[in-house]
C-alpha cells in the first residue's frame, strides 16, 4: 500500500510539473482611453477542442476611477470573451475552435478626467488547460470514484493530453522538415536550371561572335 502510494505521488509530481496550466501575478497600470499601454496580453497554446479555464482576480472596485476590461482571442481570429469593467473574481471557460496561441488581454483605462493617486489593479491570472480545467469533485460525486481513483484518472487524462501534445509537434516537425526538403530541392533544381541558361547563352554568344567575325572576314 505504501509503495503504491509513494508511486502515486511520484506520478502526481511529474503530472503538475509537465501540467498545461499557468498563474501568474502582475499590476496593470491605467492610462487614457486608446493609450496601448494600457493594454497588457498573455500569451498561451491550446490544441483544439480542449478546454479553457481562465479565472482573474483583480482587485479594486467599480467607480474608483479605473476600468478594467478583458478580451479572449486566438492567433487565427476567433474570439472567447470580452467582459467589461472587472472587479474581483471573473471565470470565464471555452473549448478552443483551433490548434493555436491564445491571448488573454488587460486593458485598463482611466475612467475620468479626474487623476488617480495609485492608477493600478493588481491582477492575478490562473489558466486551466485540459484535464486542469475539470472539476474533478464534480467528477468523483457523479461516478462515484474513490479519491485515489480521482487522482489516478487525473493524471491518466494529463499524461493523455501530453502524449497528445507530443505527436503534435512531431507532425509539425515532420511538416516543417518536408517543406524544407522541398524548398531545398526547389533551389537546387533553380540553381542547375540558371547553370545551364549561363552556359547555353555563352556557347550562344561565342557561335554567334564569330559568324560575325567571319562574315566581316575578320578571322
Amino acid at each position: 500500500m505504501a509503495k503504491s502510494q509513494s508511486m502515486l505521488y511520484s506520478l502526481y509530481s511529474l503530472c503538475m510539473l509537465l501540467a498545461f496550466s499557468s498563474a501568474l501575478k502582475f499590476d496593470s497600470e491605467a492610462f487614457h482611453q486608446g493609450d496601448p499601454r494600457g493594454t497588457r496580453c498573455i500569451r498561451n497554446f491550446v490544441s483544439r477542442d480542449t478546454l479553457v479555464v481562465v479565472t482573474a482576480t483583480v482587485d479594486g472596485y467599480r467607480g474608483d476611477g479605473m476600468i478594467v476590461n478583458m478580451h479572449i482571442k486566438d492567433a487565427v481570429g476567433n474570439e472567447y470573451g470580452r467582459p467589461k469593467d472587472v472587479a474581483g473574481e471573473q471565470r470565464m471557460a471555452f473549448t478552443s475552435h483551433a490548434d493555436a496561441s491564445f491571448d488573454v488581454c488587460f486593458e485598463n483605462y482611466l475612467s475620468g478626467a479626474q487623476g488617480v493617486r495609485h492608477p493600478f489593479r493588481h491582477v492575478e491570472l490562473d489558466i486551466d488547460i485540459g484535464a486542469d480545467a475539470k472539476d474533478w469533485s464534480a467528477v468523483q460525486t457523479t461516478e462515484k470514484l474513490k479519491p485515489v481513483e480521482t487522482e489516478l484518472r487525473r493524471i491518466e487524462e494529463m499524461v493523455a493530453e501530453i502524449v497528445d501534445e507530443m505527436d503534435y509537434l512531431r507532425s509539425r516537425e515532420q511538416k516543417l522538415r518536408d517543406t524544407n526538403e522541398s524548398t531545398n530541392n526547389r533551389v537546387k533544381w533553380f540553381a542547375f536550371s540558371t547553370m545551364g541558361m549561363l552556359v547555353a547563352l555563352g556557347a550562344w554568344q561565342v557561335i554567334y561572335l564569330r559568324a560575325y567575325f567571319r562574315s566581316k572576314h575578320l578571322i
